[in-house]
């Protein structure tokens, strides 16, 4: 496995382009510029030690060797040995509702961007449990199955928005289900959910859904995103507030959380319920029932050591430099005199 260092220095290679671009407009200039001197011929024999051809093998070796300096800077590492390395987790899968409700602003700076957030943190915490994500409104859908690599799991956070579930709705239940179908039981690790949700348009049994995880031992916890005032679901354009949502009447529809769907679904799936407020996501207290899980181990493949690979490109580098140091502009006198494909006239 190769994998940079420092990969932020290889944006110097972006210079390489620039460069070739400025040689060539000066070297244009300069043909323009001796031809307006006079016959290319009668000016080379007025400069016979001036080497044309030089500066562009100059200007090669100077941009190989600044390629080969920025690449060593870098520093690319090759992964020397992969190994099962052991490790002692749980698998933990976050329902994550998406529905046009979690846009209400009650939450800074909605219910959804907060959620995120807050699972953000959760990433950044974890060590060696794993991680999944469920997206769900009217109908749920898989956003990331269970992995124990992070950076994707905070690759596919970013990309979750109100938009990606077409179907309009809070199916939690089917949200669970999923959840269920996603664990692999034969590994035999401790499994929970936390449901991220404001409960709100509920339109399926998500506490029987919920009593069924438990029965295998999944623990369910609900994490509550709103308040119970509420606040109306604003309409974007063009990235822009234009409104708010409003009902056949006319009126502007406020939305509210459903904490008592919220604690039911929590209770029937044994697990604890936290409503989220500004100050404070209610993932630490959802987090301190999960520790009590009980671990198992798992192995996976990680690269043992990684070997620089820094000096090879410095030391190219280093001798490029060198030679191009020690070409002059001008030509050697003695390899000028040598005439070996002159044609002596009789």
């Amino acid at each position: 496995m190769l994998r940079f260092e420092h990969i932020e220095f290889l944006w110097g290679l972006a210079l390489v382009p620039v460069l070739i671009i400025l040689f060539f407009r000066v070297s244009r200039w300069k043909k323009k510029a001796r031809a307006r001197l006079g016959d290319p011929d009668v000016i080379k024999q007025i400069m016979p030690e001036v080497s044309f051809s030089k500066p562009w093998l100059k200007f090669v070796i100077f941009t190989l060797a600044y390629t080969m300096l920025v690449i060593g800077l870098a520093n690319p590492q090759i992964g020397s040995k992969m190994e099962e390395v052991k490790r002692k987790g749980a698998d933990l899968m976050i329902l994550l509702d998406v529905s046009n409700s979690m846009l209400a602003q009650d939450l800074a700076p909605d219910r959804l961007e907060n959620a995120k957030r807050a699972i953000a943190q959760l990433i950044d915490n974890l060590h060696d449990d794993r991680i999944g994500m469920i997206v769900f409104a009217g109908q749920a859908y898989v956003q990331l199955p269970i992995t124990s690599d992070y950076s994707a799991a905070r690759l596919f956070l970013n990309t979750i928005n109100t938009g990606m579930v077409p179907t309009q709705g809070t199916a939690i239940g089917e949200a669970i289900a999923m959840g269920m179908r996603s664990f692999d039981f034969k590994d035999g690790m401790s499994k929970a959910m936390i449901v991220m949700t404001d409960g709100e348009n509920h339109e399926d049994d998500a506490v029987a859904a919920a009593a069924a995880s438990r029965e295998k031992d999944v623990a369910i916890h609900v994490i509550g995103l709103g308040s119970a005032e509420g606040a109306p679901v604003p309409l974007y354009k063009n990235g822009k507030v234009a409104g708010f949502h409003t009902d056949s009447a006319g009126h502007t529809v406020v939305s509210k959380l459903n904490e008592d769907m919220c604690r039911q679904i929590a209770a029937a799936g044994g697990g604890a319920y936290v409503r989220a407020t500004n100050g404070n996501s209610g993932l630490n207290i959802v987090m301190d029932e999960i520790g009590k899980m009980q671990r198992k181990e798992y192995g996976s493949k990680s690269f043992k050591d990684f070997e620089d690979r820094f000096q090879v490109f410095l030391t190219i580098a280093f001798f490029l430099i060198l030679i191009e140091f020690f070409i002059y502009n001008r030509k050697n006198r003695r390899l000028s005199r040598l005439k070996l494909f002159e044609v002596k006239k009789p």
